[in-house]
């Protein structure tokens, strides 16, 4: 874990540096700034659960993939009906074809998991509505991350299949960061 972390460092700050964050630094956080943010996540949620769900069977009941589905939240944050046509997907998704190209980006979006935790108190200081996406898994997000990472680091003992992962999480970041800064 700490090599996926160290290896993505570069690729995870540049997402940080994203207009939303700004806002989140800069006491600036609006509403709309909030949803168009929640929209965008939407967008690549969306195909990254899909994959998720069509390589399931890969993954054992430890990893709680149906518990780990999220983008339904945001819609509940949108007010937004179960399909919600009018919200566009992500086009240029990072290869999630493999069980471990799956990891890779699974490191990314349940990591956003703690992230979040610190979006919601910035939320609730600006006096902007919590919304459930930001909460994570509530009480759960700290337990379930710390579970998720260690079935990471039983699933790759071997440097190649680390390499796959940490190509894929790095990817991840990247075409995230592209998608969200895209107008």
């Amino acid at each position: 874990m700490s090599r996926l972390r160290s290896e993505t460092r570069p690729q995870h700050e540049a997402l940080e540096q994203h207009a939303f964050n700004q806002a989140l630094t800069a006491g600036t956080l609006t509403a709309p700034t909030t949803a168009h943010f929640l929209a965008k996540m939407y967008g690549f949620l969306v195909p990254y659960e899909i994959a998720l769900q069509q390589h399931a069977a890969a993954f054992s009941p430890a990893w709680e993939v149906p518990e780990r589905l999220r983008a339904h939240l945001i819609l509940e944050d949108l007010a937004l009906p179960e399909a919600a046509p009018g919200l566009p997907l992500c086009p240029a998704m990072p290869p999630l074809h493999t069980r471990l190209q799956l990891l890779g980006a699974m490191y990314v979006m349940e990591g956003s998991t703690l992230g979040g935790q610190v979006i919601t108190r910035q939320l609730a200081q600006a006096g902007i509505p919590l919304r459930a996406y930001f909460t994570g898994y509530g009480a759960r997000t700290g337990p379930r991350w710390k579970t998720f990472c260690q079935l990471l680091t039983e699933a790759a003992p071997a440097a190649a299949d680390q390499d796959e992962i940490v190509a894929s999480a790095r990817l991840t970041f990247q075409q995230l960061d592209q998608w969200i800064t895209q107008p």
